[in-house]
């Protein structure tokens, strides 16, 4: 019943269940921007039918998205009220840009395009689909902006015991945030890839509409793999800067416990977290060196030599995070990763082989490839904020000192609970509406009506 513990449970799930919906809204928006331009550039009414088709998922996905996303705004102020006073200045900053311009752009615009069919240009409805998936990118950037900060404050001086910013473009040009954003968008486009390509399967497989499901076949493999290949290399690079500025949460990472020179790489290893060791591993030699230096050679610091360094630095207490929870994440997220590296490209070598029949009638089972996302996702965000603790802020704010006062163990716990049990229909609702709509298929479409102003009015006999 520990009120710092109840309150992180209680904005990890919330965190969780809320993320579960906002990658495939930040990648399914750019596929129905693709979709729809390919209709007007070639007129072809498949295109419109598989840009409605995917819209409609995308539309139920964002607005359970919206309905999750605000109660964490909420806990900031309700569970972390002391973490709220002290850097409210510096994190409020982006949340508010991105709630006044990023947000309100994505959801003015998306309303546009639900309701704007067949009453705008075709040109200009397509450009309307391609705001709504910069919006809703814009949105992901200034949440990782605050995010970023926390990770590696940056662009603030500390007044009167507060944090004030001293320098925006700092805050927004933090490479810790970067790196979080491209790794983001990346994620959002596989995530977007992957739920098309399953779907589509499960239509070739059941020979519904083949000609329209094998293009977004294609198109979700090809954006997949390009995607899949992307997300690695931006994680390898935000985890390389990430040695800089949070060596602890690097070494967490790796169970890297003693500084060496060359160091190795533990593939997979038995972890000692209170004797701060590893009990056995199976390693790669030098591998953990050259990752970070592209060399056989570099020291990488270890976790107990950082804890001495930040015992001196910021006073006695242990500032080693959850060892084996940061391990095993990493890699579960690296594995899956590799994995949709590999599924995406065989999807691209079916469909150079052209849907071989028997490859379809024996693949149904390839639909639950959707899943593999969201747990890459998910191990990758328990990555970030489990290796950042025991800090909230890294280097300014310890999370046991940005609870709120006031808080009851109890008052915390029933609201857990209350959100728990809320956000599980709420998922549950969602994935059924997803699985109806998806399981659907493609619906007729009218054919393209013309504009009245393109319609010459006929001239009346007599000049009457």
């Amino acid at each position: 019943m520990d009120i710092v513990l109840l309150s992180r449970w209680q904005f990890a799930l919330t965190t969780i269940y809320h993320f579960f919906f906002v990658p495939l809204t930040l990648g399914l928006g750019w596929f129905v921007a693709i979709l729809e331009t390919m209709y007007v550039r070639s007129g072809n009414q498949m295109y419109k039918r598989l840009t409605k088709f995917w819209g409609k998922l995308f539309l139920i996905n964002y607005a359970m998205g919206v309905v999750t996303g605000i109660v964490m705004e909420f806990q900031f102020g309700m569970n972390w009220s002391e973490y709220s006073r002290f850097v409210g200045d510096v994190f409020g900053a982006p949340l508010a840009v991105e709630g006044l311009l990023a947000f309100f752009l994505e959801s003015t615009f998306l309303g546009v395009w639900i309701f704007g069919w067949e009453r705008i240009s075709k040109k200009l409805h397509a450009a309307v689909m391609w705001i709504v998936a910069i919006g809703g990118n814009l949105s992901a950037f200034w949440i990782l902006a605050a995010n970023g900060f926390m990770q590696h404050p940056v662009g603030y001086e500390i007044v009167n015991g507060r944090a004030q910013m001293t320098d925006f473009g700092a805050l927004l040009g933090n490479p810790r945030a970067l790196y979080l954003f491209l790794h983001t968008f990346f994620a959002g486009l596989v995530t977007a890839a992957f739920f098309v390509l399953g779907f589509s399967i499960y239509h070739l497989v059941r020979n519904h509409e083949v000609e329209a499901f094998k293009k977004s076949f294609y198109l979700s493999a090809l954006i997949g793999l390009i995607s899949a290949v992307a997300v690695g290399l931006a994680g390898h690079a935000q985890g390389v800067y990430l040695r800089e500025v949070q060596p602890m949460a690097a070494a967490a990472s790796e169970a890297h416990y003693e500084t060496a020179d060359p160091a190795d790489f533990h593939l997979i290893a038995g972890i000692d977290q209170e004797g701060r060791r590893t009990t056995w591993s199976i390693t790669i030699p030098k591998a953990l060196s050259f990752l970070y230096f592209f060399r056989f050679s570099g020291e990488v610091e270890g976790l107990n030599n950082i804890q001495a360094q930040y015992e001196a630095l910021y006073g006695p207490g242990n500032y080693i995070p959850n060892i084996p929870l940061a391990f095993w994440s990493f890699r579960a997220m690296v594995g899956v990763g590799t994995l949709m590296v590999l599924l995406t490209a065989g999807a691209l070598i079916i469909a150079w082989k052209k849907y071989p029949d028997k490859w379809i009638k024996r693949s149904g089972w390839l639909v639950w490839i959707i899943f593999l996302p969201y747990i890459a996702n998910t191990t990758g965000w328990i990555l970030t904020e489990t290796g950042r603790q025991p800090w909230m802020v890294h280097g300014l704010m310890q999370t046991k000192d940005a609870v709120s006062p006031n808080l009851t163990p109890a008052t915390v716990l029933i609201s857990l609970v209350g959100f728990v049990a809320i956000y599980a229909v709420l998922m549950a609702f969602d994935l059924f509406l997803l699985l109806k709509y998806a399981k659907k298929g493609l619906v007729t479409v009218e054919a393209d009506s013309v504009p009245i102003a393109a319609v010459e009015a006929p001239k009346k006999r007599g000049g009457k």
